[in-house]
């Protein structure tokens, strides 16, 4: 089977390294150069290509499977609008017309702020920040497509692991978190999301007349901020955490107006998902062992 990956960084690379270690064929898209030539080094067949500059597309190979899991980086010029959806949209009108299992990467942002309610698939999405909306646009331009016959989408929950722990620093340092102690986080242990997106193309795969589906992915066990910074200040040996008010316009206030819980029972029951890190936890402790 071949497979092609669209934003092969923290939770694309992880889905390709387990597709190449089941005998896949695995085509990596980058932006960079030098990363292609990691990726190349890796075992994978990077494509060099800017999902916001189509006029420097390569013919993108037939797959059995594509996996669309692009993050913005704020660094570039582009848009969250411009890769999330024009970026989507010119994918799906160049992938040729016998691709098969799509898989879009979206984000529990698609839903508002329900001071702290219980969300699920059947919630109806109204997102209040640029990224929500941005990838609430991108679902539709998928399920306009005629791809959506072979589609799924993934609304992700905060992705957490190795290599990623929000303000892991501040509270090394007992520095102020810019938050609201009492919000909700809902969260998803990177490798647990690894293993949803590849119980999702098995779904796709043995379901295809309930296509296109949209699952929410998280751990279930949605926790306020204070109750995860207190975990990980103890994984750190790191004073109590404290919390400042965040700053009016920034992305900490933005995120603090998405005040959810976020329901993950149709993905256990119909993905089957056997969550390795059940809540924040588990997940904290196996990341930072105790005197980290």
């Amino acid at each position: 089977m071949t497979c092609l990956v669209f934003g092969c960084g923290y939770l694309g690379e992880r889905v390709a390294r387990r597709w190449r270690a089941a005998g896949r064929r695995v085509y990596v898209v980058s932006r960079s150069a030098a990363r292609a030539e990691h990726l190349a080094a890796a075992g994978y067949e990077p494509l060099v290509a800017d999902v916001t500059q189509p006029a420097g597309w390569p013919n993108w190979p037939r797959a059995d499977c594509v996996l669309f899991a692009i993050g913005h980086d704020r660094k570039a010029a582009a848009s969250q609008r411009d890769v999330y959806v024009e970026g989507l949209r010119g994918v799906l009108h160049a992938l040729p017309p016998e691709t098969g299992t799509f898989i879009y990467i979206s984000s529990t942002g698609v839903y508002a702020d329900l001071a702290g309610a219980w969300v699920d698939e059947n919630t109806p999405p109204n997102p209040q920040r640029a990224g929500g909306m941005a990838v609430w646009e991108a679902e539709q331009v998928l399920l306009s497509h005629p791809l959506s016959r072979r589609a799924v989408i993934l609304r992700m929950a905060g992705l957490y692991g190795a290599e990623r722990l929000p303000q892991a620093e501040l509270v090394r340092q007992g520095l102020p978190i810019p938050a609201d102690a009492d919000g909700w986080l809902n969260l998803i242990h990177i490798e647990d999301a690894t293993q949803a997106v590849l119980a999702a193309e098995q779904f796709a795969l043995g379901h295809p007349d309930r296509l296109p589906r949209v699952w929410l992915i998280a751990d279930g066990q949605p926790c306020q901020r204070r109750e995860f910074y207190r975990a990980m200040a103890a994984a750190l040996a790191a004073p109590e955490p404290c919390f400042s008010p965040p700053a009016p316009g920034s992305g900490a206030a933005a995120r603090s107006l998405g005040n959810k819980r976020v329901s993950n029972r149709r993905m256990l029951e119909e993905l089957r998902v056997q969550l390795a890190y059940p809540s924040y936890k588990q997940g904290v402790a196996t990341v930072l062992p105790p005197n980290a």
